[in-house]
């Protein structure tokens, strides 16, 4: 069989005992062909080629939605206390879409069989129908620097690689939401989701960013508390819509984008999925959890953040970049660590800071790396 299996025992945050799903079985017309595998690549395996980058309408996206979503709620507590709430679409619920599009034949030629015990296929599915310890790790940090307040104040981009279920960015998103309802500040915000499967942002990323929306504007919108049953929401036309138009209001993009890591990558990235000409001085924030797992992985995606910090320090309207790395100190029989890429980062000339450590249990770090 094709690819290496990774099992991080410990990792996973599901609590509903599910495993992942195969990452093939989307809409295919969403879906890209692959590319050639190269040695730059953070998923190299032998004979089996590599999904090129390929940014996704989310017009489309959103017409691909089923009619009805079921999730569950995180409960993030923070130092402070606070607990914030960050809403995921059930696993079951995704596997239940499937097998009714295969059995209506939509895309019955694109399934794979599942990954079992299997937490991550190198080169097929990268994890990302689970949640991971690192993403909790940075949303604390992000509560604890007050990040959303920062970014309010100017135009601001974040990019999160590997995002999956994209806990970080949910929690600026929810964040900037509230921001915006208290102040009539609508700076730009452009959130730019990036998974090596496109099957990831479609069955999950945006989904979970609906679900955030939606918890948190219930009370503003009579056509969203109606959508609410139990813990299902109805994907109306009406909610979409408001959905979308919630985003125009308050200035804030969703941007996606699936494919290897590349310098080809950060061209689309620049090209279509980062919006040119935004308003006065910007603020680029890019993260990533749990994205170094192997030193193929590490050595990408240490690539591939500086190719877009270094792009950002060279752009006299750009006001201030960095990336916020969450992850393991090591990973068992694999190879990655947080010291190795720390390591990494400051031979290219970074400077790192740790903004966290966990020592219970599985030990874990987050770092933040920027360029003078």
């Amino acid at each position: 069989m094709t690819g290496h299996f990774f099992s991080f025992a410990g990792d996973d945050i599901e609590d509903d005992g599910s495993q992942p799903i195969a990452a093939s079985a989307t809409p295919p017309p969403t879906f890209p062909t692959a590319a050639t595998a190269t040695s730059a690549s953070a998923f190299p395996v032998r004979g089996k080629p590599l999904l090129p980058p390929v940014h996704h309408n989310i017009g489309h996206m959103i017409s691909t939605l089923p009619s009805q979503i079921a999730f569950s709620t995180l409960a993030v507590v923070l130092d402070d206390g606070q607990t914030i709430q960050v809403p995921r679409r059930e696993l079951w619920d995704v596997r239940a879409q499937l097998m009714a599009e295969e059995e209506e034949g939509e895309n019955a030629a694109q399934s794979a069989p599942g990954l079992g015990e299997h937490d991550v296929k190198t080169g097929i599915y990268e994890g990302g129908f689970k949640s991971w310890e690192s993403s909790v790790d940075m949303v604390k940090v992000l509560a604890s620097e007050n990040t959303a307040q920062a970014l309010s104040r100017d135009s601001c981009v974040s990019i999160e690689l590997g995002c999956g279920t994209a806990l970080p960015s949910l929690a600026l998103f929810q964040w900037a939401l509230a921001e915006r309802r208290e102040s009539a500040e609508r700076s730009s915000l452009v959130l730019t989701l990036a998974d090596y499967n496109p099957s990831v942002l479609f069955l999950v990323t945006l989904p979970n960013f609906i679900l955030a929306w939606a918890l948190q504007e219930r009370g503003t919108n009579p056509a969203i508390e109606e959508a609410f049953s139990d813990e299902e929401l109805d994907l109306t036309p009406e909610l979409l819509h408001a959905f979308k138009e919630s985003l125009s209001s308050n200035n804030i993009s969703l941007s996606f984008q699936s494919g290897a890591w590349s310098p080809g990558f950060v061209e689309l990235l620049y090209s279509l999925s980062i919006p040119s000409g935004l308003p006065g001085k910007t603020k680029m924030l890019v993260m990533g959890a749990e994205t170094i797992y192997s030193p193929f992985a590490l050595e990408s995606f240490a690539k591939t953040l500086l190719l877009i910090l270094e792009r950002q320090r060279s752009d006299p309207s750009n006001e201030y970049a960095a990336a916020i790395v969450g992850a393991k100190r090591l990973y068992f029989g694999v190879g990655g660590s947080l010291d190795d890429f720390t390591d990494k980062m400051k031979g290219l000339g970074a400077t790192v800071e740790t903004l966290r450590e966990e020592t219970e249990g599985v030990r874990r770090g987050v770092v933040r790396c920027q360029f003078s």
